[in-house]
């Protein structure tokens, strides 16, 4: 987000980084950045960040964070029946993110995170949701402050802006004089090529990015391994497991719903790419239309990260650095909203990074066969039991 920020027109005056591998790739594209030590956000004093960075209470801009995304996630909501949420101990970041607030007092505060963020307390339970504890936070924050800050919850796909990735993520803004942000307008959407009276782009299909990585004879490394290996030729582009279930078009081989959506997830050159994924087992996509996986360099186009940028670390580190990181182009529309609508001045006019549309998608790659190995799999297979009903908790309640 500080990359798409930095674009808009902002000066990155200093950075918070507990994952040491994030901090030496910042090192190796943004040297000029100051990162604060230590890297772990708690072990700061949050009146101690403004002398570290020659800042006076007020005198700070906009204060950008994100706190780690799993308590909130989809997936932990489908293993477990429910998302940890503020239960989870790494959720702690987000109260850690509302005490520099306090100290800092900047005219805008912006918080990144999966849509479970935003979700409110359901009646029934006693966890305590990430939105009560930052409506609450805020009107404490005011109270004692004097402040006006009224958070916006804004939900924005990065396909919606070029990023030739399905990417929806909330932003949460507020302003300390209380102005609410309009969502900054989509640049991408329309069917065809462009649209005439909206003035949208179509959206920035995967081949688009990846056009001239797509090399038959790829490296063996990035082939996939374990036990479903085999089945990934079998997935048509843009697919994934459900096409072998009763309801899909293959073998029945699974049951609707039953397994998580990424797993088998290929790309469609057509169309963006799916969200990537910051923790990927061996059979979480998205995979490549070839049936492999895909290459840093190719997670790189996919999030539109500046061409030079170099990733540190060894390939687990990477894959998540990426899947945990918001696209540029999305911090850059904020940023110039942000700019535009709430501080009043002028934004960068840099354009977005974005790849251009090819002149020619070709087809989609032939569906191979089911390997005879997984034949044995066909059957009847019952669809899921509904919401908050997955394979952690029925483990939970038959103890």
């Amino acid at each position: 987000m500080d990359v798409g920020l930095e674009r808009a027109g902002f000066e990155i005056a200093g950075c918070v980084e507990i994952d040491e591998d994030c901090s030496r790739t910042l090192r190796a594209n943004r040297g000029q950045w100051r990162q604060l030590t230590p890297g772990d956000i708690h072990e700061h004093r949050p009146d101690g960040l403004l002398s570290t960075l020659g800042l006076k209470r007020g005198e700070l801009s906009l204060l950008a964070g994100g706190p780690p995304c799993q308590p909130f996630s989809k997936s932990g909501q489908w293993h477990n029946g429910r998302p940890a949420r503020m239960s989870d101990p790494r959720a702690n970041t987000l109260r850690a993110y509302l005490a520099v607030v306090e100290a800092t007092l900047p005219e805008v505060m912006l918080l990144e995170n999966v849509k479970g963020v935003t979700a409110m307390r359901a009646r029934v339970t006693q966890k305590y949701e990430a939105l009560d504890v930052l409506l609450s936070g805020l009107k404490g924050i005011n109270a004692r402050r004097g402040t006006n800050y009224q958070p916006v919850v804004i939900h924005l796909d990065a396909a919606s802006y070029g990023v030739p990735q399905h990417r929806e993520r909330a932003f949460v803004v507020a302003s300390r004089e209380g102005f609410e942000l309009r969502p900054p307008p989509c640049t991408h959407g329309a069917e065809e090529v462009t649209d005439r009276v909206s003035g949208t782009l179509a959206y920035t299909r995967a081949w688009d990015a990846l056009w001239d990585l797509d090399d038959p004879d790829f490296d063996p490394a990035l082939r996939p391994a374990g036990k479903w290996a085999g089945l990934l030729p079998s997935i048509p582009e843009g697919s994934n497991y459900l096409h072998h279930t009763p309801r899909g078009n293959g073998e029945p081989l699974f049951g609707w719903r039953r397994r998580y959506w990424s797993f088998l997830l290929k790309l469609a050159k057509a169309r963006p790419s799916w969200t990537l994924q910051a923790q990927a087992g061996p059979s979480t996509g998205p995979f490549h239309w070839r049936s492999r996986r895909l290459q840093t360099a190719e997670l790189l186009r996919l999030q539109c990260f500046p061409p030079d940028w170099r990733v540190s670390g060894k390939p687990v580190s990477v894959r998540r650095q990426l899947g945990n990181a918001v696209p540029p182009p999305v911090g850059q529309v904020l940023g110039q909203a942000i700019i535009t609508q709430i501080l009043g001045g002028q934004p960068s006019a840099l354009p977005l990074q974005v790849p251009s549309r090819r002149p020619k998608c070709p087809d989609p790659e032939p569906v191979g066969l089911v390997p005879p190995q997984y034949m044995h799999l066909r059957g009847e297979h019952g669809d899921h039991p509904g919401p908050g009903l997955g394979p952690g908790a029925l483990k939970r309640s038959s103890r």
